[in-house]
């Protein structure tokens, strides 16, 4: 069993996302921290990137400032290796970014390497740099199922979990698209991009049991989710629930102060999903 896995293992999970480097990467830190104290079971870190098209306003905002301040792909693998060895963040840990992150990734430089996957740069040595530092899957929200096969290849040499999408649209390809998955599944609430919503009206229990009946691999319902009912309503549903937007809207009203209302606001979400 996948560490990931083993994070629904126990009961309902809460994964809360937070973007490195948003407003600065010791911020993140704190409020990492702060969500694994208070009950965190996975941990989703988004890496910054210029055009991330599956993001609301709120977590675009935090893309833009998290760049402007210089925040790097290598300084995020040094920081979640830190995060690992000195602050002792034993969940599990995914990256949610872009493929252009993954194909252009070159240790110790940037710029685009043409998807070359030589021992430093690509898919390969995008995917062992995050085994080596304790990172366990990657969400690529711009990457079809029909076109994952390049990626999931080299999470599968280094040992990560290349978690799937499943949205409302997916239909006819739920069964084809759970059948192939690894680690967990995040079932998309809502069309659209990441976003806090006042109501969810997607039939989630049906997606769910299309997938149930052809794997056992844990799902996790995101977009849209804010409050501790909204979580536990999902939940209910599935195996656990994502919270994005509404953690970072409260990282920009605290700034790096927000550790602390971090940790009660996970708390309280976790607490739901008891």
């Amino acid at each position: 069993m996948s560490r990931i896995k083993e994070a629904f293992a126990h009961g309902k999970a809460f994964i809360p996302f937070i973007t490195a480097g948003y407003p600065d990467l010791a911020t993140t830190r704190a409020v990492v921290k702060a969500a694994q104290d208070n009950g965190a079971d996975l941990i989703e870190i988004g890496i910054p990137f210029s055009d991330p098209t599956a993001e609301g306003p709120v977590i675009q905002t935090a893309n833009v400032i998290a760049l402007k301040g210089g925040v790097t792909t290598d300084q995020i693998f040094e920081f979640v290796r830190q995060l690992r060895e000195k602050d002792h963040i034993t969940v599990p840990m995914v990256f949610m970014t872009y493929a252009n992150v993954v194909y252009s990734y070159h240790e110790g430089g940037d710029g685009d390497r043409n998807g070359s996957d030589g021992d430093d740069c690509g898919r390969f040595g995008f995917c062992r740099k995050c085994a080596d530092v304790g990172i366990d899957g990657l969400i690529l929200p711009d990457v079809p199922f029909e076109e994952k096969e390049e990626f999931q290849d080299a999470c599968r040499a280094a040992g990560l979990d290349l978690i799937s999408l499943i949205a409302p649209t997916s239909e006819e390809r739920i069964a084809k698209i759970a059948a192939d998955a690894d680690g967990f599944i995040y079932v998309v609430s809502s069309l659209g991009v990441t976003g806090v919503r006042t109501k969810i009206t997607t039939d989630i229990g049906a997606i769910t049991r299309k997938i149930r009946s052809v794997t056992d691999v844990p799902c996790a319902v995101g977009f849209g989710i804010s409050t501790p009912e909204q979580a536990a309503a999902m939940a209910a549903q599935s195996d656990g629930a994502i919270v994005g937007s509404a953690i970072i809207r409260m990282i920009t009203e605290y700034g790096k102060d927000a550790a602390s209302e971090v940790g009660r606001y996970v708390k309280r979400m976790k607490d739901a999903l008891r």
